[in-house]
Parts: structure tokens; C-alpha cells; sequence
């Protein structure tokens, strides 16, 4: 059964503060926070356990690294029975790279990034579509990112109350 833990102040600064730079070491934190070093990584090492942080990320530019093309997928099942086997066959295809359970028509909607327009066909009609459960899937082609970005918790320069 998951624990249950009540962010305080210091978590949502330090959360907050390696949203804007996961690279941020600890003691900068700690520095920023007016706190020790020992403080930081022993609250980051109990987010951690606690499933609240779940990793860091390398956000790359797709479109730099070759992956020209990135598109959305709305996937409609045979019955939703199927959804557990499909979601742990498109996890082996690697341009998949998130699925999301949704309310609305689809059963699931993924985000697919691929090298171009031939590629992304390759991978729909030799892949996904051949996934046993899946009745037939929309394709939404992003043309721009305007902008991404992550939850902002809260302003993480205000000093805090201890």
C-alpha cells in the first residue's frame, strides 16, 4: 500500500527549483534555501521512495537528433479488455514514447516521434496496427511545439518558514 506524505514548504521549493533545472545540485538548493546540504538529500531520497520524484529527464530537441516528425495517436480498442496487452506492446516499440488513458473516444492516446513521414507510416501500419486488440487509430501530426513546459509549484524564491 503507498504511503501518503504531506509535502511541506521545503519539498514544494525544492521540487520547484529542480523543475527550472534538475541539474541544480544540492548544495545550490540548500544555499538557495537556507538549509543544509544533509536536509536536501535526505528529503530528495524520501520523494524518491515515495514515488512523488520518479527520475530526471534529458529533454532533448527531437527535431535536432533527427526525429523530424512528432504525432499524436488516438487508439480505439476491440474491447477494452485488450488495453493491458496493448499497452505492454506498444512499450517494445520505441518511437512510442508516452500513452495515456483518456476519457472520450479513444481508449488511449499516444505520442509517437519518428524520423519522417515514411517512418511514421512504417511504424503505424507495421506495428501499431498490427497489435492484436487494436480496432484503428486517428493520427494528429503536430506541426509545432509552441511551447512544453513543467508544473510550476510555486515560487521557490521566497524565503522559508522554519
Amino acid at each position: 500500500m503507498p504511503r501518503t506524505y504531506e509535502l511541506d514548504d521545503i519539498d514544494r521549493r525544492i521540487l520547484s527549483l529542480l523543475v527550472q533545472d534538475a541539474k541544480l545540485p544540492y548544495s545550490e538548493i540548500a544555499r538557495q534555501l537556507h538549509v543544509s546540504g544533509g536536509t536536501i538529500h535526505s528529503r530528495m531520497t524520501r520523494l524518491e521512495e515515495l514515488g512523488i520524484v520518479r527520475g530526471a529527464t534529458l529533454d532533448l530537441d527531437l527535431q535536432k537528433v533527427g526525429f523530424g516528425i512528432q504525432a499524436f495517436l488516438g487508439i480505439f480498442l476491440l474491447k477494452s479488455s485488450y488495453c493491458d496487452t496493448v499497452i505492454a506492446q506498444l512499450r517494445t516499440i520505441p518511437e512510442v514514447i508516452s500513452v495515456h488513458f483518456t476519457t472520450g473516444s479513444y481508449n488511449l492516446f499516444a505520442r509517437l516521434a519518428c524520423r519522417d513521414t515514411q517512418h511514421l507510416r512504417n511504424v503505424l501500419h507495421d506495428l501499431v496496427q498490427q497489435i492484436e486488440g487494436v480496432e484503428r487509430t486517428e493520427t494528429l501530426i503536430s506541426l509545432e511545439e509552441v511551447f512544453s513546459r513543467a508544473v510550476q509549484l510555486e515560487d521557490a524564491t521566497a524565503p522559508v518558514a522554519e
